[in-house]
């Protein structure tokens, strides 16, 4: 059966984290500040985002009930106005725990340490120069694995000339029982390190700011060629909305192995269903769930090449349609051709990459259409587009494996699933699922079943007691301070 998901994050939870981070600290638990960072889903705009140019790409998402909590307190502030009488090796002393940074993970063991003023330098010029994760040839191997995160917050914040001089001790961790590849918990991760060292620091960031600091993260330091759409969603969405987002790319793409474009939202819109005002209640907001059903394959995006080679191919295609269109100089993005001149030219294109260029386009429509179905309150109409994206994923963009496929295949056939399709990037385990609300349980056991007897293995790994999650729509990440939520 299906684990069902309440309000987040509860009480216990927020009691939970502020009592573990008083512990490593010895400060108040009333202290504690925690950010929320919640996971994202994305109905329909499926590998949009990175094809955006100048003229945007339009994509859609909302976040759910699920993600990344971080507790931390601000590192050590006392100040030398504070207490001028102090003496100056305690006054140094002072400072240096100021700076510090030590963070521990409910999932991955080791305690990471370092200190808010270092320079942090991109993986890919740490390994050119010699360098591991750290300029210390004696880190930890624990913290080159998990610690990676809250350095790239700390790169992103200090190339944007922000002064960070106040760290935090900090704990973070997931939500329990849950496998979020495909949910964009690496944006999730990114994020709430990003809002707890402007916190500590006492900057004020917009929304907008922070997700080109997350992007900063993700594609300059930590090498990843992906967009904006998991930082926009978790950043920009509001309960029970869809999140209509149009993005674009501020300065070019010198060539698939260069890959450094400066992408930012310009627009955003909050699509709130017809019944839905400004409270959590509503026909439509009750009428379904978001089923999360989980594959049980785990992998990292940043070590598979799949993600990155479809980037590359959709450049290509766009390369050669701009080329047939007379319109080279134009930046090598899909979003820079016209529907028109696709279907002028398809034929120039080599079968592969006419097939992602092919999914860009038809899914182009699909949002479109789909946030006219959201406005309406038709959920009929609004699945069967999850749907036909799910199918296009599959065909045209030609990603997914065999356990995922299977496991799409399996919601199509569940009680109640309006609609179906891969989460993320698509080349790791988990699918999403709009689902009648009274029938989520239902859906949840079909699935649970149906996949274990197709897939007995991966049904059978340690997490997969919660295989299937039934979730809501949730709200944008945020600092809670002391009892506040």
């Amino acid at each position: 059966m299906g684990v069902v998901s309440g309000h987040w994050p509860s009480e216990s939870e927020l009691d939970k984290i502020r009592k573990k981070v008083a512990e490593l600290s010895g400060r108040d638990a009333q202290e504690v500040r925690v950010v929320v960072s919640p996971y994202r889903i994305c109905p329909l705009g499926a590998h949009i985002d990175h094809q955006a140019s100048l003229l945007g790409g339009a994509v859609s998402a909302m976040t759910i009930n699920k993600g990344i909590l971080l507790g931390f307190v601000p590192s050590d502030d006392t100040q030398d106005e504070q207490f001028p009488k102090m003496p100056q090796l305690e006054k140094y002393v002072a400072n240096v725990l100021r700076l510090q940074v030590t963070l521990q993970s409910g999932q991955f063991e080791g305690e990471v340490r370092l200190r808010i003023d270092e320079v942090q330098l991109p993986k890919h010029m740490s390994e050119t120069n010699g360098l591991t994760e750290q300029m210390d040839s004696s880190t930890p191997q624990e913290e080159c694995k998990w610690g990676n995160y809250a350095r790239g917050a700390i790169y992103a914040l200090q190339s944007k000339g922000n002064h960070l001089k106040t760290g935090i001790t900090g704990f973070i961790c997931g939500s329990e029982g849950l496998d979020s590849s495909g949910l964009s918990s690496s944006a999730a991760v990114g994020i709430a390190y990003l809002l707890a060292f402007e916190s500590a620091n006492g900057l004020v960031v917009s929304p907008t700011e922070n997700i080109e600091y997350d992007r900063l993260i993700e594609n300059e330091y930590l090498g990843l060629k992906n967009g904006i759409l998991d930082q926009s969603a978790i950043l920009l969405s509001s309960y029970g909305c869809l999140t209509f987002m149009n993005c674009k790319i501020l300065c070019s793409l010198e060539n698939s192995d260069n890959y450094r474009p400066h992408v930012q939202t310009i627009k955003h819109k909050l699509i709130h269903p017809p019944t839905v005002q400004n409270n959590h209640e509503g026909e439509l907001g009750n009428a379904y769930k978001i089923l999360l059903a989980f594959s049980g394959l785990k992998q990292a995006l940043t070590t598979n090449p799949g993600y990155n080679r479809r980037v590359a191919e959709c450049q290509e295609a766009a390369k050669i349609l701009l080329q047939a269109s007379g319109d080279e100089e134009m930046e090598p993005v899909l979003s820079n051709v016209k529907p028109e001149v696709f279907e002028a030219h398809k034929s120039k294109l080599e079968v592969n990459l006419a097939k992602r260029a092919k999914h860009y386009f038809s899914e182009n429509e699909r949002v479109m259409k789909g946030l006219e179905a959201w406005a309406s309150g038709n959920l009929k109409e609004f699945g069967e587009l999850i749907t036909a994206s799910g199918l296009s994923s599959i065909q045209n963009y030609e990603c997914g494996c065999e356990p995922l496929v299977q496991l799409y295949q399996v919601l199509l056939k569940a009680p109640g699933v309006l609609g179906t399709r891969f989460s993320g990037a698509g080349f790791r385990g988990c699918c999403i699922a709009f689902v009648e609300a009274d029938k989520a349980e239902e859906a949840a056991t079909f699935v649970v079943n149906e996949y274990s007897k197709l897939q007995p293995e991966l049904a059978s790994h340690p997490n997969q007691g919660s295989a299937v999650l039934i979730c809501d729509a949730s709200d944008s990440a945020r600092v809670i301070s002391n009892t506040f939520s």
